[in-house]
């Protein structure tokens, strides 16, 4: 095991090293939420997709799990390096130690993400826009689908269920009809930098008015 957790470039043969794009996600903050995941080799070989339903959980607590799960397949499998491609900003800088964890929460989880990557030779993160993630996010959404009841988008292509991805409670799928009732008022922590608020945690649609109260 590599005494720091991102060791510097030239410790392993970079050629050997494999690309895994993860995403997490939920429709509501909690909500149900699951995530998807690609693992590939240097080739651009895929050697893995992950898709699994997480119950009610927030964005946050989903792109963790992503992280999570694709560090347990690489120790599994005894793939002793990977760099993993997330577009999540807060949980890309949280593992980097750019960011602190503050959220209860997501703690346990940034621990145990840190512990898993610290079995491994080589483990590398970097942030992406959603864009460079579309089959990872494809693989989320197809997760949060079967857990609803519904039939994913991608049902044609779509890895068959992990063992919680089948464990909803949903008896059927909403009406697409059905009007959406009000929305509570949420009340989310943030911090200003540049003149932009940062969420620390949760996320808001686009569109939507906000009131931010100093502390």
């Amino acid at each position: 095991m590599n005494a720091t957790l991102f060791p510097p470039p030239g410790n392993s043969d970079s050629t050997e090293i494999l690309i895994a794009h993860c995403d997490g996600g939920s429709r509501g903050n909690p909500g149900p939420a699951g995530y998807g995941a690609v693992i590939e080799d240097k080739n651009g070989r895929v050697l893995a997709r992950l898709s699994e339903y997480l119950g009610k959980r927030t964005n946050n607590y989903a792109e963790y799990a992503a992280l999570l799960g694709v560090l347990a397949w690489c120790l599994e499998h005894k793939q002793p390096c990977v760099r993993v491609v997330a577009d999540s900003e807060l949980m890309v800088k949280q593992m980097k130690g750019q960011y602190k964890v503050n959220s209860p929460d997501l703690r346990p989880l940034w621990e145990e993400a840190r512990r898993r990557a610290g079995k491994l030779e080589r483990f590398e993160i970097v942030h992406t826009l959603r864009g460079g993630n579309k089959e990872a996010d494809q693989l989320a959404n197809d997760a949060m689908d079967r857990g609803m009841g519904r039939t994913p988008a991608n049902s044609a292509s779509s890895p068959p269920a992990s063992s919680s991805a089948s464990a909803s409670g949903s008896s059927s799928a909403p009406r697409p009809a059905a009007p959406k009732p009000p929305q509570p008022r949420q009340v989310l922590e943030g911090f200003v930098k540049n003149g932009v608020v940062h969420l620390i945690e949760g996320e808001l649609p686009e569109g939507i008015f906000v009131k931010i109260i100093r502390e």
